[in-house]
């Protein structure tokens, strides 16, 4: 599939922007199709590594069902909203990954990836990290989006402001 080139493309972020941004947010808004072609969004934490977005996750319910079903999302990440009552405009900066996720099934791909966001979140204590994988092993999902499309954008002021630097 093709996707839309960014009709104001001054404002697009490079790739490199846009990874160091995956890689610094917490969390982002997952989006999937849901029941009956609805849009099903939901916030969740992640973790980037080796270009895709890893998401961990309850065994069962309404997001594990949707994913069963349509293999198509984009996640977004919102870095920066800085709301200007006066100017009547927010500078922002945001990164929507458009592509397909799954659920991994194979243990070891699971445990290495359950490490990663592990790490990401609490890092230096290996121990416990591996205490709370044997743990919850049993009782986790682990969901891996496949990035076939990363767009960023940042408010023109934010643009203007670099270019007057």
């Amino acid at each position: 599939m093709e996707f839309r080139p960014m009709r104001r493309h001054q404002q697009e972020l490079a790739a490199e922007e846009c990874v160091a941004i995956l890689q610094s947010a917490t969390s982002g808004v997952l989006g999937l199709i849901g029941d009956g072609g609805y849009p099903y969004t939901v916030p969740i934490s992640h973790c980037y590594a080796n270009g895709k977005l890893y998401f961990h996750s309850a065994v069962s319910g309404h997001k594990v069902d949707t994913i069963k079903n349509e293999s198509k999302c984009s996640f977004c990440v919102i870095d920066k909203d800085d709301v200007q009552p006066a100017k009547y405009t927010t500078y922002f900066r945001s990164v929507i990954a458009f592509g397909k996720i799954s659920i991994l099934e194979n243990d070891d791909e699971r445990i290495e990836a359950l490490r990663m966001i592990g790490c990401r979140f609490n890092p230096n204590d290996q121990e416990g990290l591996q205490k709370e994988i044997d743990k919850s092993f049993g009782h986790v999902l682990i969901m891996v989006m496949e990035i076939e499309h990363l767009s960023g954008k940042e408010a023109i002021e934010i643009v203007r402001e670099k270019e007057n630097k």
